[in-house]
């Protein structure tokens, strides 16, 4: 009996050993992509299962593939009846109409009749006809998303509307992520979603994070340059993210709420530098729409906010905020 009690006391010493073992980055699948996480001297397994955890509950309210999601039910429901959802994603679709009504509907939550008849970002995308893209377009009037603040419910008010917070729940989820992290206590950390990331803290005393910009003519996990950052949310969006070609014509997934196709302007990315990772994400997309003249003028005045903007010529724009803390290793390039 005595050695058998040793053993379970052995046993249990172990456990408790290899929970407080400090391990590298985790990654695991969710939202459809790779999503990694760094916690350094906070790195125990066991706080590693509460932020995947976070971000799995996360998924389950803004996927608009999971059965049952808050979305997916809001879709199912359009034309038909309000439906209860969760603090979190009301708290984004009220930040996404602010930015639709900042842009008089050029960023849209309600592009998603457009978004699912092209496809993109599927196995079978295809080039619509005008009035397919026509009737899509009539389906995505924001202003018919109501928000019942005291009941807690949404509302698509006609039939076949399709809400779609693909361009800004990500940078949501991070700034969730973020300060979760924060809880644990940790000074720093690396969180990835898939190109939405949130570098918290600093790298070391005085010593910021070096992140890559994805050189957008290159394959992925090939940059043009260097970003140098603390405490930030780095997020980009552009040609490069999701497309396919068809007749020797490349259709990319930023599609114009206009005209119906994929926006088409002197740009290749857009990246954006905020302490809040929802609204660069979000402003990533409504740069990238505006286009570089409209949307520089857009960044330089909101205070906080940084950008990257990267032209079809090579050409490079920064905000001045951002000059001294980017280095460009990509010779084609070049900054203007």
């Amino acid at each position: 009996m005595v050695a058998l009690i040793a053993l379970i006391l052995s046993v249990i010493l172990i456990m408790m050993s290899c929970s407080s073992v400090v391990q590298g980055p985790e990654s695991r699948i969710a939202m459809g992509t790779v999503c990694s996480v760094n916690l350094y001297e906070k790195g125990r397994a066991s706080h590693y299962e509460l932020v995947f955890s976070r971000l799995y509950e996360l998924e389950e309210i803004f996927s608009p593939n999971i059965h049952g999601s808050d979305l997916y039910r809001i879709n199912q429901n359009a034309g038909i009846a309000p439906v209860s959802v969760s603090r979190e994603l009301i708290i984004v679709l009220e930040r996404a109409l602010e930015y639709a009504e900042l842009s008089d509907g050029l960023f849209n939550p309600a592009l998603g009749p457009l978004i699912q008849l092209w496809g993109i970002s599927t196995d079978t995308p295809i080039v619509p006809g005008d009035e397919d893209i026509q009737l899509s377009l009539s389906l995505s009037n924001f202003r018919n998303i109501i928000i019942d603040h005291v009941n807690g419910t949404v509302f698509l008010s006609e039939p076949g509307m399709l809400l779609d917070l693909g361009a800004i729940a990500k940078g949501f989820i991070a700034d969730e992520l973020a300060a979760l992290i924060r809880g644990l206590g940790a000074d720093r950390a690396i969180v990835d979603l898939g190109g939405d990331i949130y570098a918290l803290g600093e790298r070391g005393i005085n010593e910021h994070w070096n992140i890559g910009l994805q050189d957008p003519m290159d394959g992925l996990g090939s940059y043009l340059g260097i970003i140098r950052v603390s405490n930030s949310a780095i997020t980009s969006s552009g040609t490069y993210e999701r497309f396919f070609d068809s007749d020797g014509i490349r259709y990319h997934h930023i599609l114009s709420a206009e005209n119906g196709f994929p926006i088409n302007n002197n740009l290749l990315s857009v990246t954006i530098i905020s302490k809040n990772a929802m609204d660069a994400d979000a402003l990533s997309t409504l740069v990238f729409i505006l286009g570089s003249d409209r949307g520089m003028e857009l960044i330089e005045s909101i205070p906080g906010v940084e950008g990257i903007l990267i032209l079809d010529d090579l050409q490079i724009k920064l905000s001045p905020g951002i000059r001294d803390h980017f280095t460009l290793i990509n010779d084609e390039y070049i900054i203007i």
